[in-house]
């Protein structure tokens, strides 16, 4: 078994969300191991839904009469009014709860805010590399920018039965969180829209080419991309501005929870990654990002993160930004040999950046200093960074 870097209280209720397959049940039992008087709630199961549908109230008499320590609700979204009558037990019998989702959609429209401040809010992310290694499971860099960290892989030995896991999980998505909730009046134009989405993944996002690509409105692509960062398949990495409204301004980037899914949604499961390759680059670029953003939720760290492109078309991968106006600037190189040439633009752009860091993480093993820039290997940089101690 994998142990799992998140840390949920014991003491308080607690709202976990997460995509499916990233192991919400699985950290839920072992948190709960020692504890028999535990209630289930399972609304994927469709009795289990039409009942707490009818009659929300049925919460209140069971969990009163029974005296819980824990009562789970899990695909909590299903049911957003369910909320009341958590809101009255938590409130009224200090009863502890436990509600998984893996969608924040129809909680942002239900009534989630009554629990503000009753029940603490956590994300679980696929495996990072860091969890793996801890377990004693070998971690293979190639094989997790190939098919991605979702825990579910860890069960097949052979690429194919991956590959078939992952087209499976994007069928899943479709049927049960888009066609099922009717999300979408046309699932055809989505369906395209997650293919072509996928190729753009990490790169600034044209709403207007993809729409014509689509075959919709633009406002339909913006709404299309909204529902990706509900159903929490996705995130944007907005571009960066001392200025808040001028962030707004620019457009973003988008990146897929996990390069495996994307790989699942773009048909290149079949295409083998080399090192050497753009794609291997591209690919090595969001696996770094989304392994940085998963153990800035699980360390608790208030950071925000963007990329930055000049006028001059000139990038940083990723800004953090540590608090206001104190940033560390990262750039991302996959090769195995990290040369001065490599990140000029880098260190000139960063130069000139006021209070900030710079670093450099590559598969280079030989850790250097380039002017201002420290070079480092990701695994070294994720410690350098103080989210793998």
């Amino acid at each position: 078994m994998v142990n799992r870097l998140l840390k949920l209280s014991k003491s308080q209720s607690i709202l976990l969300l997460g995509p499916r397959g990233s192991g919400k049940s699985t950290l839920i039992k072992a948190l709960l191991k020692e504890h028999t008087r535990v209630f289930l709630i399972d609304l994927l199961r469709p009795s289990i839904e039409d009942k707490y549908r009818l009659n929300p109230d049925a919460l209140i008499e069971e969990a009163s009469k029974n005296k819980y320590e824990w009562v789970i609700i899990d695909e909590v979204q299903k049911l957003p009014k369910l909320l009341d009558a958590v809101h009255y037990l938590i409130e009224n019998n200090k009863q502890k709860f436990i509600l998984c989702g893996s969608s924040a959609r129809k909680l942002k429209r239900g009534s989630a805010n009554l629990l503000a401040g009753r029940a603490f809010v956590n994300y679980l992310h696929p495996l990072t590399s860091l969890e793996m290694i801890n377990a004693g499971i070998n971690f293979d860099l190639k094989t997790a920018l190939s098919f991605g960290m979702l825990p579910k892989l860890l069960e097949f030995s052979s690429d194919e039965d991956k590959k078939e896991f992952l087209i499976s999980y994007s069928l899943t998505y479709l049927k049960e969180e888009i066609q099922s909730e009717q999300i979408v009046r046309k699932l055809d134009p989505f369906r395209l829209f997650l293919e072509v989405s996928a190729q753009m993944n990490g790169k600034i996002i044209n709403f207007s080419k993809i729409a014509r690509e689509v075959g919709v409105d633009t406002t339909t692509v913006q709404n299309y991309f909204a529902i990706l960062e509900d159903t929490l398949i996705g995130f944007y990495l907005h571009s960066y501005h001392s200025s808040v409204r001028k962030r707004i301004s620019k457009s973003p980037k988008f990146y897929y929870f996990d390069t495996g899914i994307v790989r699942a949604l773009n048909r290149t499961l079949d295409l083998p990654v080399f090192a050497g390759t753009s794609q291997f680059g591209e690919l090595f670029e969001a696996f770094l990002i989304i392994e940085i953003r998963k153990l800035i939720d699980y360390k608790k760290k208030n950071w925000n993160l963007f990329y930055l492109k000049t006028k001059d078309d000139v990038e940083i991968d990723l800004i953090l930004e540590i608090r206001r106006n104190e940033i560390i600037c990262i750039e991302i190189k996959s090769t195995a040999k990290l040369k001065a040439q490599d990140i000029h633009s880098f260190v000139s752009i960063s130069r000139d950046m006021k209070k900030s860091k710079s670093y450099c993480f590559s598969n280079d093993p030989v850790d250097k200093k380039i002017e201002h820039v420290e070079c480092l290997h990701w695994q070294s940089g994720l410690k350098a960074l103080g989210l793998a101690d």
